[in-house]
């Protein structure tokens, strides 16, 4: 197992540390064959917008690639570290070479210029951010204060898109795809997984603003049905909260609800059952 990375490394002074500028001695850029050069298996970016990508093919065609890409040697050519972009636009170009510096990195290093390096450029989506933060806290055991200091960003703004790993997962799915923007993904935490998709497709279908948003979920959790947390929206909700009525209690629970509220209905099937579920609720005082 490798042992976590020590404070005083080229992660704690930021990305220049870790990569080296064009000016520095023995760091100038070499002429590398795109055929040599494989992916990064660090790539925090899951999606590459075609339109971006042909767009900076079109200017890479004009003007080459004005920013070296970073690899690192291996056994069988170079992998790369940062500029997958620039490497792929390269090759739609129709380049065969691209300029690179060669750094030798460990793999926990790599991981973060990669990290950094994407977010810095404004490459990733919220969900890849909130993905490539939460790598750099459980590779490198960095607190949110450490990883705001590498990004150059608040330590409340790491706390809130950390935040959207939580949601449900269709609702992180659409994050990604960006048929919902961070800030309505913000306003669906909190709720149940079900509430979560029904207020995701009403954002999308009816185009809410953030502001319609919140104000919808507000409205949810003030109605009728919502206790301690437990929220009442459907169906699955009633099922989800039976059972864990019948886990708590060991025995069948029916919840029935009404317009002004509902019944929580208990079974049991022996004088001693209910001796016990009567313990159980009344915490043994009778």
């Amino acid at each position: 197992m490798t042992p976590p990375l020590e404070r005083h490394t080229g992660l704690g002074r930021g990305l220049g540390a870790l990569i080296p500028q064009t000016n520095q001695a023995g760091a100038a850029p070499l002429e590398i064959p795109i055929s040599r050069i494989r992916g990064n298996p660090y790539q925090p970016r899951q999606r590459v917008e075609q339109q971006a990508l042909e767009s900076l093919a079109g200017s890479i065609a004009i003007h080459g690639v004005l920013q070296p890409v970073i690899v690192t040697e291996v056994l069988d050519g170079y992998q790369l570290i940062a500029g997958e972009r620039r490497v792929r636009a390269a090759q739609l170009a129709g380049l065969d070479h691209v300029p690179a510096i060669v750094r030798q990195m460990a793999d926990r290093e790599q991981l973060a210029v990669a990290i950094v390096e994407n977010i810095q450029r404004a490459d990733l989506n919220a969900m890849e951010e909130a993905h490539a933060y939460r790598q750099l806290a459980d590779e490198f055991h960095l607190t949110q204060d450490e990883i705001a200091g590498q990004v150059g960003r608040a330590r409340s703004t790491i706390a809130n898109t950390l935040r959207l790993l939580d949601l449900e997962p269709s609702v992180q799915a659409a994050v990604g795809a960006g048929d919902l923007t961070e800030g309505h993904a913000r306003a669906l935490a909190g709720a149940s997984p079900a509430t979560q998709r029904q207020m995701a497709a009403a954002v999308v279908e009816r185009g809410l603003s953030v502001r319609q948003t919140e104000e919808l979920v507000r409205r949810l959790r003030d109605r009728p049905g919502t206790r301690s947390g437990r929220t009442i929206d459907s169906d699955a909700d009633i099922e989800r909260l039976e059972e864990e009525l019948r886990r708590a209690l060991g025995t069948k629970v029916l919840l029935a609800r009404s317009r002004k509220g509902g019944r929580i209905v208990i079974e049991y099937y022996s004088d001693e059952e209910f001796s016990r579920l009567f313990d159980r609720l009344t915490g043994g005082n009778s």
